[in-house]
């Protein structure tokens, strides 16, 4: 019988293990978000830094696998520059990591701020 209730708990704690990892990625990567407001606020402190940023995406236009979305994260919202990456549906929730970059022109207007995507995005 103990024999029994010990393969039930190792089954149990191996069933836990990847939920418990996985909600820790998801602490520590909201950890590690930087508000749009932050960077809206003082764009010179972000320029040319790598920063994550999370939020929904309110439009977005794009063509052979780069473009353009504006994300809003509730604190303000910042124009995301996606150079390899796509760009992601109206609506979709992600988070982005790039770099700060200011006065960009592409596709003809000009950005204020701009956050140029390095990484692939994920899901938030």
């Amino acid at each position: 019988m103990a024999h029994r209730a010990n393969h039930a708990f190792r089954s149990f704690r191996s069933f836990l293990a990847p939920i418990f990892l996985f909600a820790l990625a998801l602490l520590l990567a909201a950890c590690n978000q930087t508000k749009i407001s932050a960077i809206n606020n003082d764009p010179a402190k972000y320029s040319a830094k790598d920063v994550t940023v999370a939020g929904e995406v309110l439009t977005s236009f794009g063509v052979s696998n780069q473009g353009v979305f504006e994300l809003d994260d509730g604190t303000g919202r910042l124009w995301v520059w996606s150079n390899g990456f796509g760009v992601p549906s109206q609506g979709a929730r992600v988070a982005v990591s790039g770099r700060v970059q200011s006065g960009m022109a592409i596709g003809g207007r000009f950005f204020a701020n701009v956050l140029r995507e390095t990484a692939p995005r994920k899901t938030a």
